[in-house]
């Protein structure tokens, strides 16, 4: 495929010019200040922003990669996998790793299981994981990367949870691990963390909760009264957590955490050559390079907001999220899917066409993440959203309304679309329609 090409310019450009086109260009970027966004994006207010930015200025240029040269992010670094293992009820034998992601912290762990699996299970050749349908795809980008077959699983058709007694049943002898979620992605549900790691301890295999989303919520939610199922180390058979800093932890974009029960499974994340003409390499994660500024704002997040910070937050989004979903709920076409746990929900509808309703919600300026299976809206709610929550109820009342009154027309195609995808038998070739689709948007323009 030609490509116009963007030369190097002969004469740099002013500083000024510079960031006037860069300000003309961000503006097609989805504005989510104002509380339209229910994605992507993790605000906790505008003063703590303000400090994560310079706490990030602060180590731009450092690189975590050599702790030797830079101890001051070795101290931030270990200190944070300390609190978030306090936070997790981990004790002193439990460590980790910061890494730039949730998926970088799934990747590590997939790589660290089947390299322990090479020590304990010398007679695994083909490993493999057991895991939840609903489990994040970051499983499966693993599971390519390291060689590693992924066995999903189903999720009770009811709950939309793990199905503890088909996940026990796919358990084989070359199960080197078992993955639940808390909270899963699509629903916001907590899956049955305690069976899954009781079956994982029996087998003498691993037991990885992913809680990249709701690592830094559910504490907190537990302790605003909210059930909450246990899911971190205070469960027997629990091996590792991922969580994201960069979430619900306020953190700087390119922070999140690893972490094991024990040191003999972590030190298998490790890659080392001791025979390189450059000298002795040893990195603890995917990345050579470890930018600074990242691991110094989450050690930045963590202090300024403290449990009670946290904790306000938290109740603000809990409080926040409970309006949304009983008003979502009172709408007689809509219902939540499930029994979302926290502040990550999905809603769908029998009577009209869903993604119709989101079309036209793109049109009044909301932006809702499509997801499928059933084809539903989803939302993540953040503090700034209790400010807008009942205009959104008031456009989404009267929406539904119009989509009643013409449910054959969409706003901008996007129902079509979706739906298409979603319906296709043949998923070879919706592979094939996704990988086009984003091949093309890295035309220049």
């Amino acid at each position: 495929m030609a490509r116009p090409k963007v030369k190097l310019p002969e004469n740099g450009i002013q500083e000024i010019d510079l960031f006037n086109e860069m300000e003309e260009i961000r503006k097609d970027d989805i504005e989510w200040r104002d509380g339209k966004v229910w994605s992507l994006v993790y605000h906790a207010t505008d003063n703590h922003t303000e400090m994560l930015k310079k706490a990030y200025t602060m180590f731009f240029s450092k690189n975590a990669l050599s702790p030797i040269a830079f101890p001051s992010l070795k101290k931030f670094e270990t200190e944070v996998i300390s609190m978030v293992v306090d936070l997790f009820n981990g004790d002193k034998r439990c460590c980790g790793s910061m890494t730039s992601g949730g998926t970088e912290s799934i990747l590590m762990a997939i790589k660290t299981y089947r390299d322990w699996a090479r020590d304990k299970f010398s007679d695994i050749k083909e490993p493999e994981m057991v895991l939840p349908s609903s489990a994040h795809p970051a499983f499966d980008k693993g599971a390519d990367y390291f060689c590693v077959k992924s066995i999903r699983i189903p999720v009770v058709k009811e709950t939309h949870r793990a199905d503890v007694k088909e996940m026990e049943q796919a358990v084989n002898d070359n199960t080197i691990l078992m993955v639940g979620s808390a909270c899963d992605f699509p629903r916001g549900v907590v899956d049955p963390i305690t069976e899954l790691a009781t079956i994982a301890q029996d087998r003498g295999i691993g037991m990885h909760v992913d809680a990249c989303l709701g690592g830094f919520m559910l504490p907190f939610v537990k302790q605003l009264g909210y059930k909450v199922p246990n899911f971190d180390f205070s469960v027997p058979g629990v091996t590792s957590i991922s969580a994201d800093v960069h979430k619900y932890g306020y953190g700087a974009k390119g922070a999140s955490t690893i972490l094991y029960r024990k040191e003999r499974v972590w030190k298998h994340q490790f890659s080392v050559y001791t025979d390189w003409s450059g000298g002795i390499y040893i990195s603890p994660s995917m990345r050579g390079t470890r930018p600074g500024g990242a691991i110094a704002a989450a050690w930045a997040a963590l202090n300024s907001l403290g449990m009670d910070g946290y904790l306000k937050l938290a109740k603000i989004v809990m409080d926040t999220s409970k309006k949304l979903i009983e008003g979502i709920n009172k709408i007689p076409e809509l219902y939540i899917i499930g029994k979302p746990v926290m502040s990550v929900f999905s809603f769908t509808s029998d009577i009209i066409n869903i993604y119709n309703l989101g079309d036209r919600m793109d049109k009044k300026g909301w932006h809702l993440d499509r997801i499928q299976f059933p084809d539903a809206l989803h939302m993540m709610v953040n503090p700034h959203h209790s400010e807008i929550a009942d205009i959104f109820l008031k456009d989404l009342t009267e929406t539904v309304k119009e989509v009643l009154k013409d449910p054959e027309s969409t706003s901008n195609g996007d129902a079509a679309i979706y739906g298409m995808v979603a319906s296709l038998p043949d998923r070879e070739k919706v592979k094939d329609y996704i990988i086009n689709f984003l091949k093309s948007q890295y035309k220049i323009k």
